[in-house]
This record gives C-alpha cells, structure tokens and sequence, in this order.
C-alpha cells in the first residue's frame, strides 16, 4: 500500500470508526456469537493477492464487529471500565503510523522523553512522591512482575548475579489476601518464589481489607518457621469488591521484615486524580512501587500501564542488559528504558496518553470519574437478589445451592438479552454480581434502566 492508497483507506477507516462509536448504543452489549462461529466467517487461506479496502472494511462489520462484547458501550457494567477515548484512539493511530523502533534512547529518543513526561504528569496528577520515577508497561500483570522481580533481588541481595533462587537457604515469601487480582499469584510464580509460597493474610469481614493484625501473625509464624518475607502486595481497590487494604498500617511491618511494598491500584489509581479520593493511598511514602492502569477508567486506550518506583536505581540493576551492539555514546545520560522492564523492543505507548491529556484535559477526565463514583468505596457495587425461602430473616443463606443458581440465572439473563453486561463473582462461597460503573459514555439513564433490567431478571428466574 503506497501512501496514497493509505491516505483514502485511512479516510474510510476514521469515518467508519466514528460511525462505529456512534451506534455502539444500539448494539447489544455482549457479543452474540458462539464457539468457532467468528473464523468460520473467515477464509481457510490467506489471499494470495490483494483485496479491495472495501471488501476488508464490509467484513470488519458483518465479521468481527458481532463478537466483540461491546465494552464502550453505556451499559456495559462488567469486570472493570475499559474504556478507548478517541482522543487516546489518534494517538495510538499516530504510534502505529510513526512505526518507531524502543528499544534505546538512541533509536528514538522522542519515544523516551515524551514518556519521560508524560509519567511525571500523571505522577504529580496522582499526587504520588516527587521523587519516584515511572515508566510504561504493558498491563498491570507485567508491572506486578516485574516489581516482584525487583523484590526478589533485593531480598536475595542480587541473587541472580549468582546462584539465583535456587541456591538460596530458605523460601522467600510474598504477602497479600484472597482477593488479590490473579496476575499476584502469576507474578509470584513466575518470579520463582513459587505458589505455595503466596501466603494469604485474612481479611475484614465487612471490608474485605487486609488485617493488619492477620499480617503481623502469619509473618511471625513464617519467620519461626524458616521463611524470609519478600514481599506484600497491597490492594488498592480488589476486583471482587473494590476493598482497600490499609497501606499506612501494612508499611511499619513491611518495614520491620524488610519487605518490599507494591500497591496493586490497577484500575482505582485513576481516582487519585482526584484529590478527595487520595486517602487510598494513605502511607504511600512508605511504598517501593505503585502500579495502575489508565487503560481501565481513566480511558487511555489499551494497553497502558504505570509503573512508579522509589528506587529507580535499583530496578535498573536488576532488569538491565548491555550487548555491545545497543551501546552508544550517551550512555549514563538518558533514560534507557529496556533496563525498567521485561521486553527490549518497546512501542511508543506515551503517545496515546499525551494525546489523551492534551486533547480532553485533565479536568475533563476528573469531571467524568466524579460522575462515576458510587456511595461506596470507589464505582463498583456488588449486589444479591434473594428470594423469600432461600435466606432466613437474620440474613443467613438457607439453602446456598439455590441461592447460587438463581444469582448465575438472572446474570445470565442480562448478559444474553444483550441489553446490558454485569459480571458474576464469588464473595466468601456465595456467587453475589458486580455493577462496575465507568465507561465512558455511561450516563444516569443507563444506570436506571439496569436496575430495572436488574429487577425484572431477578423476578422472572
């Protein structure tokens, strides 16, 4: 494709784009396929020879567009807002054009420094410390890694300049709750420490928060036992129920073990844009790292993840690696950001936040998660319809087989009518569903019509 061809395609494309937004509202939510029935629309074999743009652009609709689970659309209240703003759209458009190669200062030193900036805008957007440095990753599942990669090092005094983690003499251990987001249990088997040494410290009742004081007995007994704290991983907004672990609590005894600290504030860091809501992170001073997702509410498009650390120096010495052919003479003067994380080659991600930021402006955005938040701990609530005979008049669950059946039977009602999309989840053995309020375009209506789709699935399964 020359220049020109792309030039009326990309014409066509942006209008189909913006028609496509448009109509969202009119789609169903949830994708209205079943298994295999997306590539049986497909051709067995690639073409051998060029198509018309047309053709390509009639499929996209007819093809593709029926199953994809519309998550732009008002009424999508599933898993967590993952929203695309147009604005953030152009910029990833921009990266995809520019084709720009990250893999060093020196290949593109434009993809470094706008990065450079537009991190630290979201740092002081968010309030975090002055002196943490961040970068971009992919998802929160790779900044989780890699903090839990920089815990490691540090717990093992660089171990893997040595032996690595099988030459070391006790397990190390990582610390979090059940309701962790399952990318902590990923991480921490990945990082070697192992799955039977992800230890779970029990939680507030009502909260679903980590106790402090549960946290404090289980590292004694680890400590008694043989074990070496590594690492706790706080949540910052759970994915089951929002919960917000007490980081000001957990840090003095992070600190007394020489734990390393990660906040896991995937999609709730884009609440701390707003100054009300920053008392979830309470005691962040205290931290060594910090992750969050503008890909989820804030509405940078997808995949874009913040990764903040205190000791920036240290991360690089555990992640960097220097053949011969990437060295250049400015070396020791700029970032170098393949030394901040797993992959070498890197895209040009900070272009579609800096289009995002420049384009809708910060108080823009802040207006929008204003909108969102709920009477509870963030924009999420978690909800159960109980019918007369399955729960006692106390609130205890009578018979939870039924109870469980009814809950999946009406979620599931919603979800394939297409008219909205909520998220089933089990809470302590009982399915309950999650109304995880944030996309976009999402407005009062939409919110009223659900629960009237809510009542009227309850009543009718």
């Amino acid at each position: 494709m020359e220049p020109e061809e792309f030039r009326a395609a990309g014409h066509e494309l942006i209008d189909w784009i913006a028609d496509y937004r448009t109509r969202i509202p009119q789609l169903p939510v949830q994708a209205q396929v079943g298994p295999g029935e997306v590539a049986g629309k497909l051709s067995a074999r690639a073409p051998e020879e060029a198509e018309p743009f047309s053709r390509v652009l009639a499929d996209l609709d007819a093809v593709v567009v029926p199953g994809v689970t519309q998550v732009q659309h008002p009424r999508y209240f599933g898993w967590f807002p993952s929203n695309a703003s147009l604005a953030s759209v152009l910029g990833d458009l921009a990266t995809s054009g520019l084709g720009a190669l990250g893999i060093t200062w020196q290949s593109a030193p434009a993809l470094t420094e706008v990065e450079e900036v537009v991190v630290e805008w979201l740092r002081e957007l968010t309030a975090l410390p002055e002196s943490w440095k961040g970068v971009i990753q992919d998802t929160a599942s790779s900044a989780c890694l890699v903090a839990l990669l920089a815990a490691r090092e540090r717990a093992t005094n660089y171990s893997e300049a040595r032996g690595g983690m099988q030459a070391e003499s006790a397990p190390l251990t990582v610390y979090t709750t059940e309701h962790a987001h399952s990318s902590i249990a990923k991480a921490v088997a990945l990082a070697g420490f192992g799955r039977d040494n992800l230890r779970f410290a029990d939680v507030d009742p009502v909260t679903y928060a980590m106790r402090p004081q549960a946290l404090a007995k289980i590292l004694e007994e680890d400590v008694a036992a043989g074990r070496r704290p590594a690492a706790v991983v706080v949540n910052v907004g759970t994915t089951g129920t929002t919960a917000v672990d007490p980081l000001a609590q957990i840090v003095p005894l992070a600190r007394r073990y020489g734990m390393w600290v990660h906040v896991d504030a995937a999609m709730a860091g884009s609440a701390l844009l707003l100054p009300e809501m920053r008392w979830l992170i309470d005691g962040v001073e205290g931290a060594d790292s910090l992750s969050w997702n503008p890909h989820k509410w804030l509405g940078t498009v997808l995949d874009c993840s913040l990764l903040y650390v205190a000791d920036p120096a240290h991360l690089i010495r555990v992640m960097s690696t220097n053949p011969s052919y990437l060295r250049s003479a400015v070396d020791g003067e700029v970032t170098q950001y393949k030394d901040w994380g797993i992959p070498l080659g890197r895209r040009f991600r900070a272009l579609k936040l800096w289009f995002h930021l420049r384009l809708d402006g910060a108080e823009a955005i802040r207006a929008r998660l204003r909108r969102d938040l709920a009477p509870v701990t963030l924009q999420t609530v978690v909800l159960r319809h109980e019918p007369v005979g399955l729960v006692s008049d106390t609130g205890a669950v009578l018979d939870a087989d039924a109870l469980n059946a009814h809950t999946l039977a009406w979620a599931d009602s919603i979800n394939r009518s297409g008219a909205a999309l909520v998220t089933p989840s089990l809470l302590d053995g009982t399915w309950s569903v999650r109304v995880s309020i944030g996309a976009e375009r999402t407005e009062r209506p939409d919110v009223e019509e659900l629960w009237h789709l809510l009542q009227q699935a309850a009543a009718t399964t």
